[in-house]
């Protein structure tokens, strides 16, 4: 046997391992890399949280968002740029009906109305965008009120892009909410849930069409609850947002903030931010305030809003220290009405409502918020806190004329076709105006009046197609079965020597 050396022996093992390299990394060669794909790629739970049983659950907002993206509509409100002309033609039926003398005052009233604005003329529509949830499988749909409050129609598209025109319920300004249908059936709707259940902290979804883009879902969390941020232009706006940093934007106004079980917790409604776009944090009027105006519209026909009769502040160091309070945190009283349902409960200037309802207050917010779910004639109980020693109250709440009862005004289907709010004008009222009575226009919705006629509202409505109405009933009665020509006859309070007559057509 050949011996050999080791330093030949180690060269032949550097050779064999060179070309072993060579082979594996396929140097000289074409190089040749393999990409694997996958096909299906399965959605996974990354995320998990606890519910309020104690339970890890996964964070996942797909489900929530296939479920109740149905349940979320497009709104376009459509506004004239101007007013229609006044010299208006009447129809014909009219001339028989009424006579020549009529016709005559009829004809010198929009004369007088021509000349007042003679540069108007019809204009193309002007068309806004907002968002609204279906809360009933029946049409009905909650939005905001900013977002249909100027409209001569309104345009609802679903999210398969089925479109209607919608009618007005009603609206409530003081919390910026409205309520309007369509003709529809079978919708997917939203459950409202208890928001004063809802802690910061809690993740939420942000459901609208913001800049006209529709289906649109954020996730965020609640970031505070009863904010008040001072954006209503109302004398007895209610301010006590849930705060959102889900993304809200303009669009998104009247869309919903929902939990992680799928419930609404409030009515998108504003953002905080110095250039109009998001920014940071979003606003929702919370659920139960919802709940308890649209549940005040389809009853009542308006909403039945219970006053305390107090101004409040919010308690602060800067306030604790001024007025020597002896608590930190509540509602302070500045003021108390004379004759209001916080004076006959005993209620005075430098008292801090501490708790309503069982419920602790930290701030003015809070109360406005409690006070405003109750209707005149209900009973609050309250714990105030007067030079340090808490005392217990109970209030009757009363409307905004000081009185403890509920106030209906009309709401049918032919009131909610003209657009109109009305209401039996008081005798006294009646008397002084040197009328025997008549029903007051105090909104106006889109609708025929709107559209058709130069109506303001505070119109007093007196006749209609000459005969005498006395109550939103009776209008609703006098036009329920009308086609074609309706003539309204009446008189503004400012002016009640001078009848004014409105004609509209109903097909």
């Amino acid at each position: 046997m050949k011996k050999y050396s080791v330093a030949f022996l180690s060269a032949v093992a550097g050779s064999v391992l060179t070309i072993a390299l060579v082979l594996a990394l396929g140097i000289g060669q074409s190089k040749v890399i393999k990409v694997d794909h996958l096909h299906e790629v399965p959605g996974t739970n990354t995320l998990y949280a606890m519910d309020q049983d104690g339970e890890i659950v996964p964070l996942d907002f797909t489900e929530i968002s296939k479920k109740l993206m149905d349940a979320v509509v497009h709104i376009s409100p459509m506004q004239t740029i101007q007013q229609r002309p006044g010299n208006r033609t009447l129809p014909d039926p009219f001339w028989e009906f009424f006579g020549e003398e009529f016709f005559r005052q009829y004809q010198e009233q929009q004369r007088d109305q021509q000349q007042r604005q003679p540069q108007q003329r019809q204009q193309p529509q002007r068309r806004g965008t907002g968002s609204g949830v279906i809360i009933n499988s029946d049409g009905y749909i909650v939005t905001n009120n900013h977002v249909v409050e100027n409209a001569d129609e309104i345009l609802v598209t679903l999210h398969d892009n089925r479109a209607y025109k919608a009618s007005v319920i009603g609206t409530d300004p003081t919390t910026d909410l409205a309520l309007i249908k369509i003709n529809e059936t079978n919708l997917v709707s939203i459950p409202m849930v208890d928001s004063d259940d809802i802690e910061v902290g809690e993740w939420v979804l942000a459901m609208g069409n913001p800049f006209n883009l529709n289906s649109t879902v954020t996730a965020g969390i609640v970031s505070a609850k009863s904010r008040s941020i001072q954006i209503l232009d109302n004398e007895f706006a209610i301010e006590a947002f849930i705060q959102t940093d889900a993304a809200i934007n303009p669009g998104n106004s009247g869309g919903a903030l929902v939990n992680m079980q799928g419930g609404l917790v409030g009515i998108n409604t504003a953002i905080a931010s110095p250039t109009g776009a998001y920014s940071g944090y979003g606003f929702a009027v919370p659920s139960n305030l919802v709940n308890k105006v649209i549940g005040d519209l389809l009853e009542f026909g308006t909403v039945q809003r219970g006053y305390l009769g107090v101004q409040i502040f919010s308690v602060n160091a800067q306030l604790t220290r001024d007025e020597d309070l002896k608590v930190n945190s509540g509602a302070y009283i500045d003021s108390v009405i004379v004759g209001s349902a916080a004076e006959k409960a005993g209620l005075q200037k430098g008292d801090v409502v501490v708790e309503i309802e069982g419920r602790r207050i930290n701030q003015s917010s809070q109360l406005q918020e409690m006070v405003a779910r109750q209707r005149p004639g209900d009973e609050i109980e309250m714990v105030i806190n007067r030079n340090g020693k808490e005392i217990q109250r109970t209030a009757v709440l009363q409307n905004i004329e000081g009185a403890t009862e509920i106030s209906e005004t009309s709401r049918g289907t032919m009131n909610s076709e003209i657009g109109a709010e009305l209401r039996s004008i008081e005798k006294d009222l009646a008397k002084e105006l040197n009328i025997d009575g008549g029903v007051q226009v105090t909104r106006l919705y889109p609708g025929l009046l709107r559209s058709e006629t130069d109506m303001q509202e505070g119109f007093i409505i007196t006749k209609i197609n000459g005969k005498n109405v006395r109550t939103p009933e009776d209008v609703g009665k006098l036009l329920e079965n009308t086609k074609g020509g309706v003539m309204l006859e009446g008189i503004y309070e400012a002016e009640p020597d001078r009848i004014r007559y409105f004609a509209f057509g109903i097909q």
